[in-house]
This record gives C-alpha cells, sequence and structure tokens, in this order.
C-alpha cells in the first residue's frame, strides 16, 4: 500500500509538470483543500493522456474507467497513487461521482469527433471535458455547500477550454482535430480548407474574436457568484480565471499567430494578475 503523503506527491508533480498556472493558483489553498485540488487534477490529466498519447486509446480509456467504476464500489489498486489519493478525497468532501464519469465521456468524444460544426455543440463538449472539472471542484472549495454555485463552475471551465481551443489551434491541426465552430468560420468568410493552411486573415481574426468573446463573457459569469465561494477558495478561483483569461490577451498581443506558437502568460503577467485581483 502507498502512503498518503506519497500519493499525494506524485499527484503535485503531475500538476507541476502540466499546469503551472493552476499549481500557482491553487497552491493558496489550505493545505487538505490543495491536496485534494491535486489529485483531481492528476485524475483529468490520466484520462487526457490515454486520449491524446495511448497507443491502443479506446481500450485504454475503457479500462480507465472501469477502474474509475470499481473505486466508487471501493474495489481499487492500494499501490495506486491516484487512487489512493482520490479516496482521502472522497473521504474527506462531499464528492459527487456525475462530473468524474461525464468527464471521460466528454475525453471519448475525442476517440470518435475531430469536428465541430456549432458554438453550441463545443461549448457542449466544453462542458463534458472542463465544466465537469469545475463540478469536480466545488465540494473541494465549498465543502459546506455548492449546489448554487455549479452553473458559474461549469461556465468557467467552459471559458477555459475554449480559450485552450482558441490557443492551440495550431497544435490541434498536428493532431488532425478542429475545434473552431465551422459556423462562424463561414459567417466571416472563412473555410476550414483556409484552416488547415493556417492562414491568419483578417477573417480568421474576427472568427477568432467572436469566440474570444463568448469565452470572455462566460469568464464574466462564472466570477458572477465568486463572493459565495468560502473566503479560502474565493481568491484562488479567481487567480485560475483570471491567468487563464490571460491567454487570450497573449494572444492578441502576439498578433494571434497561434498557429506558430503556443500562447504563454509570462511569470510578470501572472505576478500583476495576482497583485491586482489581492488588492
Amino acid at each position: 500500500m502507498i502512503p498518503l503523503e506519497k500519493a499525494y506527491s506524485d499527484c503535485h508533480q503531475i500538476i507541476l509538470k502540466n499546469s503551472k498556472t493552476f499549481a500557482k493558483a491553487f497552491d493558496l489553498l489550505p493545505e487538505k483543500k490543495r491536496q485534494a485540488v491535486w489529485a483531481v487534477y492528476a485524475f483529468c490529466r490520466t484520462a487526457d493522456d490515454i486520449v491524446d498519447e495511448g497507443t491502443n486509446k479506446e481500450r485504454e480509456w475503457a479500462s480507465f474507467r472501469e477502474e474509475l467504476i470499481q473505486f466508487f464500489e471501493g474495489n481499487w489498486d492500494r499501490n495506486s497513487s491516484l487512487w489512493t489519493a482520490l479516496d482521502d478525497v472522497f473521504t474527506h468532501f462531499p464528492m459527487e461521482r456525475y462530473p468524474f464519469l461525464d468527464m471521460l465521456e466528454g475525453q471519448h468524444w475525442d476517440l470518435v469527433k475531430t469536428r465541430y460544426q456549432t458554438l453550441e455543440e463545443v461549448e457542449t463538449y466544453g462542458y463534458y471535458v472542463a465544466g465537469t472539472v469545475g463540478l469536480m471542484l466545488l465540494p473541494i472549495l465549498s465543502p459546506q455547500g455548492f449546489d448554487h454555485l455549479k452553473q458559474g463552475a461549469v461556465s468557467l471551465g467552459t471559458a477555459m477550454q475554449l480559450t485552450n481551443i482558441l490557443r492551440d489551434i495550431g497544435e490541434d491541426l498536428y493532431l488532425n482535430r478542429i475545434y473552431f465552430p465551422e459556423d462562424i468560420m463561414k459567417k466571416h468568410g472563412y473555410s476550414p480548407e483556409q484552416l488547415e493552411n493556417k492562414e491568419k486573415t483578417p477573417s480568421f481574426i474576427q472568427a477568432w474574436e467572436e469566440v474570444a468573446v463568448r469565452a470572455e463573457d462566460l469568464y464574466k459569469e462564472g466570477l458572477i457568484s465568486i463572493e459565495e465561494y468560502p473566503e479560502d477558495a474565493r481568491f484562488p478561483v479567481k487567480a485560475s480565471a483570471y491567468m487563464y483569461w490571460a491567454i487570450l490577451h497573449a494572444a492578441r498581443k502576439n498578433d494571434y499567430n497561434v498557429f506558430q506558437q503556443r500562447m504563454v502568460v509570462s511569470n510578470d503577467d501572472k505576478k500583476n494578475i495576482l497583485k491586482t485581483i489581492s488588492g
């Protein structure tokens, strides 16, 4: 049996390696909540890696889903850092099961679907792969009551996923995935063929901006309820939202060069964001 401290440490390494933004934001939480966030992130990252990097993705996805179901039934590998940490999380927080299952369903979309016709369809996908993460975190961030916060959490998660899509257009093309909604491209006179050719035209920028504005609206919707979070969770949630939102500003600052490079928020910008929202 792996020691609990080691299990959480392993989960912490996963978030440090893959998302310094989230690690930086949620490091501000009290220890037990902070560790629980690491475990949830490790679960999500494991599922994501199966879909992106697995050798037999369908089989590995099905196997991981079965592991989750077995975990819910109390049958899990005591030598696994992930399940050991998550078991502790489920013991200490009023966790719900359906967001974990929904998130895996969203990951499965990436195995069977590579094109999206409408923004509504993209936002539905955004709920399954990212809005669900907000729902997983809510019982940790607000364990005394969180039902009234669910819509805001979904809005924030979906906003972050739209931001991912706008940031990762070039990387996704390499994987033969286009999440950019075709109806918005057509509305602005930009074709999927132009996207595949990585043509950064004024029409592309207009289409990109329409999706970005929708993401920004969702960030605003999600932050409306921020004062209803427990005091120790407000700052980390705001920090994660604003640091992710800043990716859109970085893309604009870099002339929408999303085909050629991954947009990142500099450490100085992150420090300024933290300073601003703490003031």
